[in-house]
């Protein structure tokens, strides 16, 4: 998929849209370690409004999730030189502000994900009839090369082995449904949400040890994922936020794109299929890329077995380590800009 450029223009300023805000990118001078949040290095901020959460369950079904409210703030978004394992791409550091935003408490999980995917058109047909009609009008997923989850379970556990794009077309699809706007978050939001408030490597400090008491990674995954919020939460109550499955960002993954990115609700517009950047880690990786800066970027090794010319948009058939996690804007978007959205994201 390659986005024209007057989409990717167009992009720069629906953002502001989206994430309430719309400036010029420019190159970004590296900040003198901004204190996150105004607290002290190592200490997490409580969420001040974080009776704000709400469930949404699906229209038409009994199955939902929790969204976190995420305050507006700022924080600094990177990582230090000193901090071990640090990689080229975590720099240079840079302060950067945030609207407000509620993020699920826990990555998307197949229950979920497959009422898309099978699109049970028998189990929405109570909807008012403009929904009905816009879930015909979205294109299906195909059906995957192999079984996505490798048979690591469904039942309460993460949705992996979709393309960004598979799990975008989800969120449009959700966003119909239900009448409120989700997407996925930019990898700024990513971050902020994952480091709520602290400075440390991991949101729970910098001891190794303690990493078995919030992530499942390689080290104790025994070959697989496990169900989500099997594990200790960060500080603002999200779950699996280090490991368990890594997790599909909103932008286009560039090494250099601290530098170059604006400072208010920073995005990287995607122009292509890979690279895009994902966040997290997974129960497939050592502790080091599950430190909250780590980043990581896609590639067509992600779609290697997948025999289809073309390669599949919907699968990558060697991602069963990669989901995704909704976010939804505080301020909701108008359908217009929503539909501007949804025509640069998914080059509609």
């Amino acid at each position: 998929m390659q986005i024209p450029y007057t989409k990717v223009t167009m992009a720069v300023c629906l953002l502001g849209v989206m994430l309430q805000s719309c400036k010029t990118s420019k190159p970004a001078a590296e900040s003198p370690a901004p204190v996150a949040q105004t607290e002290a290095p190592s200490t997490a901020k409580a969420l001040p409004e974080a009776v704000e959460g709400y469930t949404e369950i699906v229209p038409g079904t009994d199955k939902g999730f929790k969204m976190v409210y995420i305050p507006a703030g700022k924080f600094t978004m990177g990582s230090p030189e000193t901090e071990a394992n640090r990689k080229a791409d975590e720099g240079p550091r840079k302060e950067v502000e945030l609207d407000p935003f509620y993020m699920a408490q826990h990555e998307l999980t197949w229950d979920l994900f497959e009422l898309f995917f099978k699109q049970n058109k028998e189990l929405f047909v109570k909807l008012e009839n403009d929904k009905v009609m816009k879930i015909d009008a979205i294109t299906r997923p195909s059906p995957p090369y192999e079984d996505p989850s490798y048979g690591m379970g469904k039942d309460g556990f993460p949705a992996v082995s979709m393309s960004a794009y598979s799990a975008l077309v989800y969120c449009k699809w959700l966003s119909t449904v239900t009448g409120k706007f989700y997407r996925l978050p930019t990898e700024a939001e990513w971050e902020y949400a994952a480091k709520a408030g602290t400075q440390t490597a991991y949101s729970f400090g910098d001891d190794l040890a303690q990493l078995d008491d919030y992530a499942v990674y390689y080290k104790n995954s025994d070959g697989k994922y496990a169900k989500v919020g099997s594990k200790k939460p960060n500080p603002w109550g999200l779950y699996d936020m280090h490991g368990n499955a890594a997790e599909w960002t909103l932008d286009e993954y560039k090494s250099d794109a601290y530098a170059t990115t604006d400072a208010k609700n920073p995005w990287v517009t995607p122009t292509v299929i890979h690279p895009r950047s994902y966040r997290g880690g997974s129960w497939d990786d050592d502790a080091d890329k599950l430190r909250s800066s780590a980043r990581s970027a896609s590639s067509l090794k992600q779609q290697k077995r997948d025999p289809q010319i073309p390669k599949s948009f919907w699968w990558f058939t060697d991602s069963n380590y990669v989901g995704f996690r909704l976010v939804s804007p505080k301020k909701q978007p108008s359908p217009e800009e929503q539909k501007k959205f949804w025509q640069i994201v998914l080059d509609e």
